[in-house]
């Protein structure tokens, strides 16, 4: 799978474990940065995350920041995006089964990196079940769909 990964300062070493750790389990990772540990903004990467995601160039993303919310928010700015902030795995196989997440975003400062790796490992390895959650889905990308229930 194509995995894109990003940061900000904050999360600077655990984006370069995982990123190392994914390339280890076979996955294509491009690590859109940033290159070092020196203080940056976290919607720059964000931003940069959503745009690969949403022109097809990685399938998956990973947004790290200090807690994960403000890269988080920074990525669902984009209506393609669906970024959710996890610190455990039911939560991240949850976010992919009935959201269809695209991302997955992770507070540093927050979750250690065993459990980071679990996070990510249960959001790679479930698929979208769609069925009753894809209206639903659909709604989040155009909220000028209306509630035909």
């Amino acid at each position: 799978m194509r995995i894109a990964i990003a940061s900000d300062h904050a999360a600077f070493e655990l984006k370069a474990e995982l990123r190392d750790w994914l390339m280890e389990e076979g996955h294509e990772v491009a690590d859109l940065g940033p290159d070092t540990p020196d203080s940056v903004d976290y919607p720059d990467f964000g931003y940069r995350l959503a745009n690969v995601i949403a022109d097809g160039t990685a399938q998956r993303g990973i947004a790290l920041c200090g807690s994960g919310l403000g890269i988080s928010m920074s990525v669902n700015r984009h209506p393609a995006l669906r970024c959710a902030l996890v610190s455990e795995p039911l939560s991240a196989r949850l976010a992919r089964e009935h959201n269809d997440a695209n991302c997955l975003a992770i507070g540093a400062r927050l979750t250690g990196t065993d459990m980071a790796k679990a996070c990510v490992a249960a959001f790679l390895a479930t698929e979208f079940a769609a069925g009753r959650h894809q209206r639903r889905v659909d709604k989040l990308s155009d909220p000028q769909i209306e509630d035909r229930s």
